[in-house]
């Protein structure tokens, strides 16, 4: 049986949105999996009434009062909203009643929920969360990091690459994932002192396969399986792929594989190298990208995936 828990006053639209993506989740998981819906009790048992979905032994109600707010101070909300929905949520991951935490709610309480109920795993300098991009040949690039660790060590990210090629392997099941490092171009002595260090480090670590620098201009050419950098370099490559797709979307443009980077088909991404399973959307989430954040959780926690990247920092 895996458990799953949805932060049901998590975003935007909550709690409108979050119930109706968690109905409309439902059928797609596998009839083992069972769905925590996390907040309000009685707003919940309403839904779950005008949907016919009362009587349901997937579904398990958590009260959780208490809501944090997508503008709040994340450590003082944490310290301060015992009861809400987030907090009540990571203290089930931590008791390990459930096998993995969605939430798109507020990001940094989110994160801050991750580092202090569950810890990082030991050996891991910091935890990072990877976005998965088309590629031509509809494999996936796996980016790593994708906004936590705006500044960065060398060593970090080398941490990313390992971190980054356990999700390849588990989620993704490529067998052995190839490793490139985005940068300004393709020869060894390119980019920062902290990318030409980072490079050197890579290229000496026997246990990944690294295939060099990558340049932007490449990434979609199926060169890499993950794609590591700095957080704040990663932030600004994804939100700058989402605001392209918005663009295309203004100009009707329409096309299949330009389709994959709507980001509500992947719904959420994993944060990587903390004790326990959670999955961060975003707050802007509608119906269907909440689905597939429930959705992707449940993978995610199938793959056992925070222990396998425990496996590895243990070796």
């Amino acid at each position: 049986m895996t458990n799953i828990g949805i932060d049901i006053m998590g975003g935007d639209s909550a709690p409108k949105v979050t119930l109706e993506g968690s109905a409309k989740a439902l059928p797609e998981l596998d009839k083992d999996t069972r769905l925590y819906l996390i907040g309000p009790q009685k707003v919940i048992q309403e839904f779950l009434e005008s949907e016919g979905l009362n009587g349901d032994s997937r579904l398990v109600v958590v009260s959780a009062e208490e809501a944090i707010g997508m503008d709040e101070h994340p450590v003082k909300a944490l310290q301060q909203k015992k009861n809400s929905s987030l907090a009540v949520g990571f203290g089930l991951l931590a008791q390990k009643k459930i096998d993995g935490l969605a939430s798109a709610g507020n990001s940094g309480a989110v994160m801050v929920g991750a580092l202090n109920a569950l810890k990082p795993i030991e050996g891991v300098m910091r935890p990072c969360v990877v976005s998965a991009f088309p590629q031509k040949n509809d494999s996936h690039n796996i980016l790593v990091d994708v906004g936590i660790n705006v500044d960065a060590k060398p060593e970090m990210l080398q941490q990313f690459a390992r971190l980054g090629e356990v999700y390849s392997r588990l989620v993704y099941g490529v067998e052995q994932p190839r490793v490139g490092l985005l940068n300004t171009g393709e020869e060894e002595g390119k980019g920062s002192l902290l990318y030409q260090k980072a490079y050197e480090i890579l290229k000496n670590t026997k246990d990944i396969t690294f295939v060099g620098n990558l340049e932007a201009r490449e990434f979609y050419e199926d060169r890499a399986d993950v794609t590591v950098c700095d957080g704040f370099t990663g932030n600004v490559f994804l939100k700058q792929a989402e605001a392209f797709y918005n663009l295309l979307q203004y100009r009707n443009i329409k096309d299949p594989f330009l389709e994959k980077f709507n980001y509500e088909r992947y719904g959420g991404t994993p944060i990587l190298g903390v004790n326990g399973n959670v999955v961060l959307g975003h707050g802007v989430s509608g119906t269907t990208a909440i689905a597939n954040m429930i959705l992707a959780t449940e993978k995610v926690a199938k793959a056992k995936l925070s222990e396998n990247i425990t496996k590895v920092f243990k070796k």
